[in-house]
Protein backbone atom coordinates (compact mmCIF):
# COMPACT_ATOMS: atom_id res chain seq x y z
CA UNK A 1 0.00 0.00 0.00
CA UNK A 2 0.87 3.75 0.48
CA UNK A 3 2.32 3.49 3.25
CA UNK A 4 4.69 0.35 2.04
CA UNK A 5 6.22 2.19 -0.77
CA UNK A 6 6.67 5.62 0.73
CA UNK A 7 9.85 4.00 2.54
CA UNK A 8 11.37 4.33 -0.75
CA UNK A 9 11.29 8.06 -0.66
CA UNK A 10 14.33 8.29 1.71
CA UNK A 11 16.54 7.00 -0.35
CA UNK A 12 19.13 9.56 -0.73
CA UNK A 13 19.70 12.04 -3.65
CA UNK A 14 23.22 10.28 -4.30
CA UNK A 15 21.97 7.25 -4.58
CA UNK A 16 18.91 8.20 -6.55
CA UNK A 17 21.53 9.94 -9.41
CA UNK A 18 23.69 6.82 -9.12
CA UNK A 19 21.15 4.06 -9.30
CA UNK A 20 18.94 6.45 -11.46
CA UNK A 21 21.92 7.07 -14.05
CA UNK A 22 22.63 3.45 -14.29
CA UNK A 23 18.79 2.46 -14.53
CA UNK A 24 18.85 4.44 -17.82
CA UNK A 25 21.40 2.85 -19.10
CA UNK A 26 20.69 -0.75 -17.85
CA UNK A 27 18.92 -2.60 -20.91
CA UNK A 28 15.31 -3.22 -20.36
CA UNK A 29 13.49 -6.67 -20.22
CA UNK A 30 12.27 -7.75 -23.13
CA UNK A 31 9.41 -9.55 -24.31
CA UNK A 32 10.92 -11.81 -26.47
CA UNK A 33 13.87 -13.03 -24.47
CA UNK A 34 13.62 -16.50 -23.43
CA UNK A 35 13.49 -17.95 -19.96
CA UNK A 36 17.79 -17.94 -20.31
CA UNK A 37 17.53 -14.51 -20.77
CA UNK A 38 19.04 -14.26 -24.04
CA UNK A 39 17.04 -11.50 -26.26
CA UNK A 40 16.29 -11.81 -29.90
CA UNK A 41 18.86 -9.25 -31.55
CA UNK A 42 17.28 -8.79 -34.82
CA UNK A 43 13.84 -8.23 -32.80
CA UNK A 44 15.36 -5.27 -30.69
CA UNK A 45 17.13 -3.68 -33.65
CA UNK A 46 13.96 -3.10 -36.06
CA UNK A 47 12.91 0.07 -36.55
CA UNK A 48 8.91 0.49 -34.79
CA UNK A 49 6.85 3.24 -35.36
CA UNK A 50 6.13 2.96 -31.80
CA UNK A 51 8.42 2.11 -29.05
CA UNK A 52 6.75 2.44 -24.89
CA UNK A 53 8.42 1.50 -22.28
CA UNK A 54 6.30 0.29 -19.24
CA UNK A 55 6.97 0.51 -15.45
CA UNK A 56 4.78 -2.38 -13.98
CA UNK A 57 5.70 -1.94 -10.55
CA UNK A 58 8.08 -4.86 -8.58
CA UNK A 59 5.16 -7.15 -7.83
CA UNK A 60 5.31 -7.96 -11.50
CA UNK A 61 8.71 -7.41 -12.78
CA UNK A 62 9.15 -10.16 -15.50
CA UNK A 63 11.71 -12.48 -14.43
CA UNK A 64 11.50 -11.70 -10.70
CA UNK A 65 10.78 -14.39 -7.75
CA UNK A 66 8.86 -12.92 -5.02
CA UNK A 67 10.21 -13.69 -2.19
CA UNK A 68 12.79 -16.03 -3.75
CA UNK A 69 9.75 -18.82 -3.55
CA UNK A 70 8.62 -20.55 -6.68
CA UNK A 71 9.28 -19.99 -10.34
CA UNK A 72 10.52 -16.58 -12.18
CA UNK A 73 7.40 -14.37 -13.26
CA UNK A 74 6.29 -14.57 -16.89
CA UNK A 75 2.45 -12.91 -16.94
CA UNK A 76 3.58 -9.43 -17.96
CA UNK A 77 5.89 -11.03 -20.93
CA UNK A 78 3.85 -13.01 -22.12
CA UNK A 79 1.08 -11.10 -22.74
CA UNK A 80 3.36 -8.38 -24.24
CA UNK A 81 4.68 -11.10 -26.84
CA UNK A 82 0.88 -11.55 -27.98
CA UNK A 83 0.42 -7.44 -28.11
CA UNK A 84 3.63 -6.93 -30.00
CA UNK A 85 2.05 -10.15 -32.55
CA UNK A 86 -1.15 -8.10 -32.50
CA UNK A 87 0.72 -4.71 -33.20
CA UNK A 88 4.01 -5.66 -35.12
CA UNK A 89 4.82 -1.71 -35.61
CA UNK A 90 5.02 -1.84 -31.51
CA UNK A 91 7.82 -2.54 -28.84
CA UNK A 92 6.86 -2.99 -25.27
CA UNK A 93 10.25 -2.42 -23.32
CA UNK A 94 9.49 -3.12 -19.37
CA UNK A 95 11.58 -1.10 -17.24
CA UNK A 96 12.71 -0.85 -13.53
CA UNK A 97 11.77 2.70 -12.29
CA UNK A 98 12.65 4.56 -8.83
CA UNK A 99 10.07 4.79 -6.38
CA UNK A 100 10.97 8.10 -5.20
CA UNK A 101 10.19 11.62 -6.54
CA UNK A 102 13.68 13.25 -7.17
CA UNK A 103 14.32 10.52 -10.23
CA UNK A 104 10.48 11.26 -11.08
CA UNK A 105 10.87 14.69 -11.16
CA UNK A 106 13.82 14.74 -13.28
CA UNK A 107 12.35 12.41 -15.65
CA UNK A 108 9.13 13.86 -16.06
CA UNK A 109 10.41 17.27 -16.28
CA UNK A 110 12.59 16.57 -19.32
CA UNK A 111 9.87 14.58 -21.11
CA UNK A 112 12.35 11.30 -20.54
CA UNK A 113 9.68 9.28 -18.29
CA UNK A 114 8.62 5.86 -19.43
CA UNK A 115 5.30 6.24 -20.87
CA UNK A 116 3.62 4.38 -18.25
CA UNK A 117 4.97 4.36 -14.71
CA UNK A 118 3.60 3.00 -11.62
CA UNK A 119 3.45 6.04 -8.85
CA UNK A 120 0.89 6.40 -5.68
CA UNK A 121 -1.49 9.22 -7.41
CA UNK A 122 -0.98 11.24 -4.16
CA UNK A 123 2.58 11.90 -6.12
CA UNK A 124 0.99 12.44 -8.77
CA UNK A 125 -1.87 14.86 -7.53
CA UNK A 126 0.81 18.00 -6.73
CA UNK A 127 2.11 18.01 -9.90
CA UNK A 128 -1.36 17.95 -12.69
CA UNK A 129 -1.15 20.91 -13.20
CA UNK A 130 2.65 21.22 -15.01
CA UNK A 131 1.41 18.60 -17.88
CA UNK A 132 3.29 15.82 -16.57
CA UNK A 133 0.55 13.04 -16.35
CA UNK A 134 -2.34 12.62 -19.02
CA UNK A 135 -5.93 12.49 -17.76
CA UNK A 136 -7.65 9.86 -18.81
CA UNK A 137 -11.31 10.43 -19.14
CA UNK A 138 -11.81 10.43 -22.65
CA UNK A 139 -10.79 6.76 -22.62
CA UNK A 140 -12.12 5.55 -19.37
CA UNK A 141 -15.75 7.01 -20.36
CA UNK A 142 -15.16 5.83 -23.93
CA UNK A 143 -15.61 1.63 -24.66
CA UNK A 144 -12.24 -0.67 -24.22
CA UNK A 145 -12.10 -1.42 -27.98
CA UNK A 146 -11.09 -4.88 -27.72
CA UNK A 147 -14.22 -5.43 -25.71
CA UNK A 148 -16.27 -3.76 -28.12
CA UNK A 149 -14.76 -5.75 -30.74
CA UNK A 150 -15.52 -8.85 -29.63
CA UNK A 151 -19.41 -7.82 -30.03
CA UNK A 152 -20.76 -9.13 -26.68
CA UNK A 153 -22.62 -5.75 -25.40
CA UNK A 154 -23.09 -7.12 -21.97
CA UNK A 155 -19.32 -7.19 -21.09
CA UNK A 156 -17.95 -5.11 -18.84
CA UNK A 157 -16.11 -2.49 -20.77
CA UNK A 158 -18.25 -2.47 -24.08
CA UNK A 159 -19.98 0.81 -23.02
CA UNK A 160 -17.08 2.30 -21.22
CA UNK A 161 -13.81 0.99 -20.24
CA UNK A 162 -14.53 2.31 -16.34
CA UNK A 163 -17.30 -0.28 -16.18
CA UNK A 164 -14.67 -3.46 -15.83
CA UNK A 165 -13.29 -2.51 -12.72
CA UNK A 166 -14.24 -4.33 -9.80
CA UNK A 167 -14.07 -2.09 -7.47
CA UNK A 168 -15.75 1.40 -8.60
CA UNK A 169 -15.46 3.63 -5.25
CA UNK A 170 -11.89 3.32 -5.25
CA UNK A 171 -10.72 3.17 -8.41
CA UNK A 172 -13.00 6.14 -9.41
CA UNK A 173 -12.71 7.89 -6.45
CA UNK A 174 -8.67 8.57 -7.33
CA UNK A 175 -9.54 11.81 -9.35
CA UNK A 176 -7.31 14.41 -8.63
CA UNK A 177 -8.36 17.57 -7.27
CA UNK A 178 -9.49 19.06 -10.70
CA UNK A 179 -11.80 16.61 -10.98
CA UNK A 180 -9.49 14.37 -13.70
CA UNK A 181 -8.16 11.23 -13.18
CA UNK A 182 -4.62 10.04 -14.00
CA UNK A 183 -4.80 6.85 -12.48
CA UNK A 184 -5.82 3.53 -13.57
CA UNK A 185 -6.20 1.23 -10.15
CA UNK A 186 -4.72 -1.91 -11.90
CA UNK A 187 -5.01 -4.01 -8.89
CA UNK A 188 -6.07 -4.11 -4.79
CA UNK A 189 -4.58 -4.69 -1.62
CA UNK A 190 -6.21 -4.66 1.60
CA UNK A 191 -4.70 -4.98 5.07
CA UNK A 192 -5.38 -7.46 7.58
CA UNK A 193 -4.84 -9.54 10.80
CA UNK A 194 -2.83 -12.52 10.45
CA UNK A 195 -3.13 -14.51 13.68
CA UNK A 196 -1.67 -17.71 14.67
CA UNK A 197 -4.37 -20.49 15.26
CA UNK A 198 -2.72 -22.78 17.34
CA UNK A 199 -2.14 -19.93 20.05
CA UNK A 200 -5.31 -18.70 19.85
CA UNK A 201 -6.70 -22.32 20.80
CA UNK A 202 -4.09 -22.79 23.33
CA UNK A 203 -5.68 -19.65 25.18
CA UNK A 204 -8.93 -20.50 24.19
CA UNK A 205 -10.31 -17.56 22.38
CA UNK A 206 -11.97 -16.75 18.81
CA UNK A 207 -11.61 -13.60 16.26
CA UNK A 208 -13.23 -10.74 18.32
CA UNK A 209 -16.45 -9.16 17.10
CA UNK A 210 -15.95 -5.81 19.60
CA UNK A 211 -12.90 -3.56 20.10
CA UNK A 212 -13.17 -4.48 23.81
CA UNK A 213 -13.30 -7.65 23.61
CA UNK A 214 -10.22 -8.01 21.56
CA UNK A 215 -7.79 -6.21 24.29
CA UNK A 216 -9.69 -8.71 26.97
CA UNK A 217 -8.15 -11.65 24.79
CA UNK A 218 -4.69 -9.55 23.99
CA UNK A 219 -4.67 -9.41 28.03
CA UNK A 220 -4.78 -13.46 28.13
CA UNK A 221 -2.34 -13.76 25.13
CA UNK A 222 -0.03 -11.43 26.99
CA UNK A 223 -0.47 -13.65 30.48
CA UNK A 224 -0.05 -16.38 28.46
CA UNK A 225 3.62 -15.63 27.34
CA UNK A 226 3.52 -14.22 23.91
CA UNK A 227 3.45 -11.04 22.17
CA UNK A 228 -0.44 -10.34 21.75
CA UNK A 229 -0.07 -8.20 18.92
CA UNK A 230 3.07 -6.83 16.18
CA UNK A 231 2.93 -3.21 15.07
CA UNK A 232 5.03 -0.70 13.43
CA UNK A 233 4.80 2.99 14.17
CA UNK A 234 3.77 3.58 10.55
CA UNK A 235 0.59 1.52 10.58
CA UNK A 236 -0.13 3.72 13.91
CA UNK A 237 0.42 6.56 11.82
CA UNK A 238 -1.06 5.80 9.05
CA UNK A 239 -3.63 2.68 8.97
CA UNK A 240 -4.87 3.09 12.64
CA UNK A 241 -5.36 6.51 12.71
CA UNK A 242 -7.70 6.21 9.64
CA UNK A 243 -9.90 3.34 11.67
CA UNK A 244 -10.41 5.03 14.79
CA UNK A 245 -10.78 8.51 12.59
CA UNK A 246 -13.71 6.90 11.19
CA UNK A 247 -15.13 4.97 13.98
CA UNK A 248 -15.43 8.29 15.61
CA UNK A 249 -16.61 10.26 13.10
CA UNK A 250 -18.59 8.54 11.12
CA UNK A 251 -22.06 9.43 12.87
CA UNK A 252 -21.27 13.00 12.33
CA UNK A 253 -21.27 12.92 8.61
CA UNK A 254 -24.31 13.85 7.88
CA UNK A 255 -23.82 17.12 9.70
CA UNK A 256 -20.07 17.92 9.02
CA UNK A 257 -19.79 16.05 4.92
CA UNK A 258 -19.58 19.72 2.90
CA UNK A 259 -18.46 18.61 -0.35
CA UNK A 260 -20.50 16.12 -2.21
CA UNK A 261 -18.94 15.65 -5.52
CA UNK A 262 -21.88 14.94 -7.73
CA UNK A 263 -19.46 12.04 -9.72
CA UNK A 264 -17.65 10.77 -6.42
CA UNK A 265 -20.08 10.82 -4.15
CA UNK A 266 -21.62 7.38 -5.56
CA UNK A 267 -18.82 6.27 -4.62
CA UNK A 268 -17.37 7.93 -1.51
CA UNK A 269 -20.16 8.65 0.58
CA UNK A 270 -19.02 11.11 2.83
CA UNK A 271 -15.15 10.68 1.94
CA UNK A 272 -13.73 14.04 3.54
CA UNK A 273 -11.20 15.85 1.22
CA UNK A 274 -8.67 18.35 2.18
CA UNK A 275 -10.64 20.92 1.74
CA UNK A 276 -13.59 20.43 4.26
CA UNK A 277 -10.78 19.18 6.90
CA UNK A 278 -9.14 22.92 6.66
CA UNK A 279 -12.58 24.32 6.71
CA UNK A 280 -13.36 22.00 10.28
CA UNK A 281 -9.87 22.44 11.48
CA UNK A 282 -11.37 26.58 11.38
CA UNK A 283 -14.36 25.43 13.25
CA UNK A 284 -12.65 23.94 15.93
CA UNK A 285 -12.02 20.05 15.05
CA UNK A 286 -9.21 18.22 15.32
CA UNK A 287 -7.91 20.26 18.08
CA UNK A 288 -7.91 20.72 22.13
CA UNK A 289 -11.77 21.20 22.13
CA UNK A 290 -12.20 18.04 19.75
CA UNK A 291 -13.37 15.58 22.63
CA UNK A 292 -13.29 12.82 19.60
CA UNK A 293 -9.58 13.41 18.05
CA UNK A 294 -8.10 13.14 21.21
CA UNK A 295 -9.79 9.92 21.76
CA UNK A 296 -8.14 8.84 18.76
CA UNK A 297 -4.64 9.12 19.98
CA UNK A 298 -5.81 8.03 24.04
CA UNK A 299 -7.80 4.29 22.10
CA UNK A 300 -4.17 3.91 20.12
CA UNK A 301 -2.16 4.46 23.16
CA UNK A 302 -4.53 1.81 25.06
CA UNK A 303 -3.85 -0.47 22.43
CA UNK A 304 -0.37 -0.13 21.94
CA UNK A 305 0.59 -1.73 25.60
CA UNK A 306 -0.29 -4.89 23.65
CA UNK A 307 2.42 -4.51 20.78
CA UNK A 308 5.87 -5.33 20.36
CA UNK A 309 8.30 -3.10 22.51
CA UNK A 310 10.14 -1.50 19.14
CA UNK A 311 7.84 -0.05 17.31
CA UNK A 312 10.92 1.20 14.80
CA UNK A 313 11.87 -2.58 13.64
CA UNK A 314 11.85 -3.71 10.16
CA UNK A 315 11.41 -7.56 10.46
CA UNK A 316 8.00 -7.95 12.18
CA UNK A 317 7.40 -11.15 10.44
CA UNK A 318 9.74 -13.33 12.02
CA UNK A 319 8.52 -12.66 15.21
CA UNK A 320 5.04 -14.71 14.18
CA UNK A 321 6.77 -16.84 12.27
CA UNK A 322 8.71 -18.06 15.15
CA UNK A 323 5.21 -18.16 17.46
CA UNK A 324 6.84 -15.38 19.28
CA UNK A 325 4.02 -13.28 18.63
CA UNK A 326 0.12 -13.99 18.21
CA UNK A 327 -0.75 -11.85 15.52
CA UNK A 328 0.62 -9.27 13.27
CA UNK A 329 -1.25 -6.47 11.26
CA UNK A 330 0.08 -7.16 7.78
CA UNK A 331 -0.94 -6.56 3.67
CA UNK A 332 -2.60 -9.07 1.57
CA UNK A 333 1.53 -9.68 -0.26
CA UNK A 334 2.19 -11.81 3.17
CA UNK A 335 -0.73 -14.37 2.40
CA UNK A 336 2.09 -16.07 -0.54
CA UNK A 337 4.90 -15.89 1.85
CA UNK A 338 3.00 -17.49 4.81
CA UNK A 339 1.16 -19.88 2.18
CA UNK A 340 4.60 -21.28 1.02
CA UNK A 341 6.22 -21.80 4.33
CA UNK A 342 6.36 -25.38 4.25
CA UNK A 343 8.38 -25.22 7.79
CA UNK A 344 4.96 -22.64 9.58
CA UNK A 345 4.60 -25.12 11.77
CA UNK A 346 1.36 -23.83 12.67
CA UNK A 347 -1.90 -22.83 11.11
CA UNK A 348 -3.03 -19.36 10.38
CA UNK A 349 -5.81 -17.22 9.75
CA UNK A 350 -7.14 -13.39 8.63
CA UNK A 351 -9.67 -11.50 10.58
CA UNK A 352 -10.24 -7.86 10.42
CA UNK A 353 -10.29 -5.15 13.31
CA UNK A 354 -13.36 -4.80 15.22
CA UNK A 355 -15.70 -2.44 15.40
CA UNK A 356 -15.74 0.20 18.59
CA UNK A 357 -18.75 -0.21 20.89
CA UNK A 358 -19.44 2.49 23.44
CA UNK A 359 -18.20 -0.28 25.86
CA UNK A 360 -14.37 1.18 24.63
CA UNK A 361 -15.57 5.19 24.09
CA UNK A 362 -18.46 6.84 24.02
CA UNK A 363 -17.95 8.87 21.23
CA UNK A 364 -18.47 5.25 19.13
CA UNK A 365 -19.95 5.26 15.91
CA UNK A 366 -20.96 1.84 16.54
CA UNK A 367 -20.35 0.41 12.86
CA UNK A 368 -17.77 -1.80 10.84
CA UNK A 369 -14.76 -1.00 10.37
CA UNK A 370 -14.52 0.41 6.87
CA UNK A 371 -11.77 -0.55 4.19
CA UNK A 372 -8.20 1.20 4.48
CA UNK A 373 -6.86 -0.48 1.83
CA UNK A 374 -7.79 0.71 -2.02
CA UNK A 375 -5.20 1.04 -4.88
CA UNK A 376 -1.60 -1.56 -5.18
CA UNK A 377 -0.48 -1.05 -8.37
CA UNK A 378 -1.44 2.58 -9.82
CA UNK A 379 -1.00 3.24 -13.41
CA UNK A 380 -0.06 6.79 -15.17
CA UNK A 381 0.62 7.73 -18.05
CA UNK A 382 3.23 10.60 -18.46
CA UNK A 383 3.69 13.17 -21.04
CA UNK A 384 6.09 10.96 -23.18
CA UNK A 385 3.40 9.11 -24.70
CA UNK A 386 2.12 12.46 -26.38
CA UNK A 387 5.85 13.29 -27.31
CA UNK A 388 4.67 13.18 -31.16
CA UNK A 389 2.76 16.36 -30.93
CA UNK A 390 2.99 19.95 -30.35
CA UNK A 391 3.78 20.90 -26.61
CA UNK A 392 2.20 24.27 -27.31
CA UNK A 393 -1.28 22.73 -28.08
CA UNK A 394 -3.74 22.25 -25.17
CA UNK A 395 -3.69 18.58 -23.52
CA UNK A 396 -7.10 18.09 -24.99
CA UNK A 397 -5.72 18.49 -28.34
CA UNK A 398 -2.62 16.95 -27.88
CA UNK A 399 -4.43 13.63 -26.37
CA UNK A 400 -6.68 13.56 -29.26
CA UNK A 401 -4.15 14.29 -31.92
CA UNK A 402 -1.14 11.80 -30.81
CA UNK A 403 -1.20 8.15 -32.37
CA UNK A 404 1.33 7.24 -29.93
CA UNK A 405 -1.52 7.63 -27.03
CA UNK A 406 -3.50 5.78 -28.76
CA UNK A 407 -1.13 2.89 -28.90
CA UNK A 408 -0.43 3.09 -25.51
CA UNK A 409 -4.14 3.35 -24.34
CA UNK A 410 -4.31 0.28 -26.53
CA UNK A 411 -1.86 -1.20 -25.04
CA UNK A 412 -3.28 -0.64 -21.10
CA UNK A 413 -6.90 -2.21 -22.50
CA UNK A 414 -5.07 -5.20 -23.52
CA UNK A 415 -3.74 -5.51 -20.58
CA UNK A 416 -7.14 -6.08 -18.81
CA UNK A 417 -8.88 -8.00 -20.84
CA UNK A 418 -9.43 -10.63 -18.27
CA UNK A 419 -7.98 -13.28 -20.11
CA UNK A 420 -4.58 -11.12 -20.11
CA UNK A 421 -5.28 -9.48 -16.88
CA UNK A 422 -5.63 -13.17 -14.85
CA UNK A 423 -1.93 -14.23 -16.34
CA UNK A 424 -0.81 -11.02 -14.39
CA UNK A 425 -2.28 -10.83 -11.33
CA UNK A 426 -2.91 -14.35 -10.55
CA UNK A 427 0.30 -15.67 -11.24
CA UNK A 428 0.59 -15.76 -7.22
CA UNK A 429 -1.11 -15.17 -4.13
CA UNK A 430 -0.47 -11.43 -3.83
CA UNK A 431 -2.92 -8.62 -4.72
CA UNK A 432 -6.11 -8.79 -5.10
CA UNK A 433 -7.57 -8.22 -8.99
CA UNK A 434 -9.77 -4.59 -10.34
CA UNK A 435 -10.95 -6.38 -13.14
CA UNK A 436 -14.41 -8.14 -13.49
CA UNK A 437 -14.24 -11.67 -14.17
CA UNK A 438 -10.74 -12.19 -13.07
CA UNK A 439 -11.27 -14.67 -10.18
CA UNK A 440 -9.53 -14.20 -6.40
CA UNK A 441 -7.13 -17.25 -5.28
CA UNK A 442 -8.33 -18.93 -2.80
CA UNK A 443 -5.66 -17.58 -0.50
CA UNK A 444 -6.94 -14.20 -0.62
CA UNK A 445 -10.51 -14.86 0.06
CA UNK A 446 -10.31 -12.73 3.37
CA UNK A 447 -8.74 -9.45 1.77
CA UNK A 448 -11.93 -9.65 -0.82
CA UNK A 449 -13.98 -10.35 1.90
CA UNK A 450 -12.37 -7.39 3.76
CA UNK A 451 -12.94 -4.97 0.39
CA UNK A 452 -16.66 -5.11 0.04
CA UNK A 453 -16.46 -2.95 3.06
CA UNK A 454 -17.32 0.63 2.89
CA UNK A 455 -14.35 3.14 2.23
CA UNK A 456 -12.67 4.75 4.88
CA UNK A 457 -13.59 8.71 5.86
CA UNK A 458 -10.73 10.07 5.13
CA UNK A 459 -6.64 9.49 4.35
CA UNK A 460 -5.48 11.05 7.15
CA UNK A 461 -1.80 11.25 6.90
CA UNK A 462 -2.28 11.95 2.97
CA UNK A 463 -4.18 15.05 3.48
CA UNK A 464 -1.48 17.33 3.91
CA UNK A 465 1.98 17.45 3.26
CA UNK A 466 5.18 15.42 4.22
CA UNK A 467 6.53 17.62 6.79
CA UNK A 468 2.81 17.26 8.57
CA UNK A 469 2.90 13.08 8.25
CA UNK A 470 6.65 13.24 9.27
CA UNK A 471 6.30 15.43 12.45
CA UNK A 472 3.02 13.62 13.38
CA UNK A 473 4.46 10.26 13.02
CA UNK A 474 7.85 11.81 15.34
CA UNK A 475 5.60 12.87 18.16
CA UNK A 476 3.46 10.10 17.90
CA UNK A 477 6.62 7.61 18.71
CA UNK A 478 7.51 9.66 21.42
CA UNK A 479 3.74 9.42 22.81
CA UNK A 480 3.24 6.15 22.58
CA UNK A 481 6.37 4.88 23.85
CA UNK A 482 5.71 7.45 27.19
CA UNK A 483 8.33 9.95 26.02
CA UNK A 484 5.42 13.07 26.23
CA UNK A 485 1.57 12.48 27.68
CA UNK A 486 -1.68 12.92 25.84
CA UNK A 487 -1.65 16.92 26.28
CA UNK A 488 1.83 17.72 25.31
CA UNK A 489 1.05 15.57 22.04
CA UNK A 490 -2.12 17.04 21.59
CA UNK A 491 -0.40 20.69 22.09
CA UNK A 492 2.10 19.40 19.22
CA UNK A 493 -0.76 18.26 16.89
CA UNK A 494 -2.22 21.38 17.32
CA UNK A 495 0.68 23.33 16.16
CA UNK A 496 1.57 20.42 13.42
CA UNK A 497 -1.94 21.70 11.78
CA UNK A 498 -1.74 25.16 12.40
CA UNK A 499 1.02 25.21 10.13
CA UNK A 500 -0.36 21.91 7.60
CA UNK A 501 -3.80 24.46 7.06
CA UNK A 502 -2.27 27.26 6.55
CA UNK A 503 0.30 26.09 3.92
CA UNK A 504 -3.18 24.52 2.18
CA UNK A 505 -4.77 27.27 2.30
CA UNK A 506 -1.64 29.28 0.71
CA UNK A 507 -1.53 27.19 -1.68
CA UNK A 508 -4.73 26.08 -3.01
CA UNK A 509 -8.03 27.68 -3.37
CA UNK A 510 -10.44 26.95 -0.93
CA UNK A 511 -14.04 28.33 -1.69
CA UNK A 512 -14.46 29.22 2.21
CA UNK A 513 -17.84 30.58 1.11
CA UNK A 514 -19.44 27.70 -0.36
CA UNK A 515 -18.54 25.55 2.64
CA UNK A 516 -19.61 28.11 5.00
CA UNK A 517 -22.94 27.94 3.40
CA UNK A 518 -23.14 24.41 3.26
CA UNK A 519 -21.80 24.44 7.04
CA UNK A 520 -25.05 26.87 7.62
CA UNK A 521 -27.47 24.73 5.96
CA UNK A 522 -26.36 21.85 8.21
CA UNK A 523 -26.89 23.57 11.47
CA UNK A 524 -30.02 21.88 12.17
CA UNK A 525 -28.59 18.45 11.69
CA UNK A 526 -25.79 19.09 13.90
CA UNK A 527 -27.79 20.51 16.87
CA UNK A 528 -29.06 16.79 17.51
CA UNK A 529 -25.31 15.95 18.14
CA UNK A 530 -23.64 15.95 21.46
CA UNK A 531 -19.96 17.04 22.29
CA UNK A 532 -19.12 18.70 19.17
CA UNK A 533 -16.30 21.69 19.51
CA UNK A 534 -17.48 24.74 19.69
CA UNK A 535 -16.96 26.93 16.92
Amino acid sequence: MAQLRKQFRWISLAVILLGGGWLILAPEFRADEDEGGNGDRESMDRDYEYVIRFSPGQSYMPDSVPYDIGAPLQGVKQVIRDFEERFPDTRIDVVNVPGVREYLVTQLSSGNAPEIINVNVEDVWIDVQKGWYVPLDYFLEAPNHFVRSKGDPTAPGYEQWWDMFKYQAISRGKAAPDNKNYCITFDMIETGIYYNKDIFAEVGIEPPETWAQWLRDMKKIEEAGYIPMLMSIDWFNDWMTDLLFDQLYFSLLPGIDLVKDPIREQYLQGYLDWDELCFLYQKGFFGHGDPRYREIWRLMYEFRQYCNQNLSGTDFIREFVTQQAAMVWNPSPLTFRLSADRKLGFEWGVFYLPKLTPESTPYASNVDMCVIGGSATQLEVTNSAIDDTDPALPMEERIKESKKLERVIAFLQFLMLPENYERIVNEYACLLPNIEGVPVLEPLQPFAEILDRRYTTTKWVFTFDLRFSEIQRRMLELYLNDGIDLDEFMDWQVSNLDAATSNLLTRKEIDLERLQRTWDELAPVRAGMEDLPDE
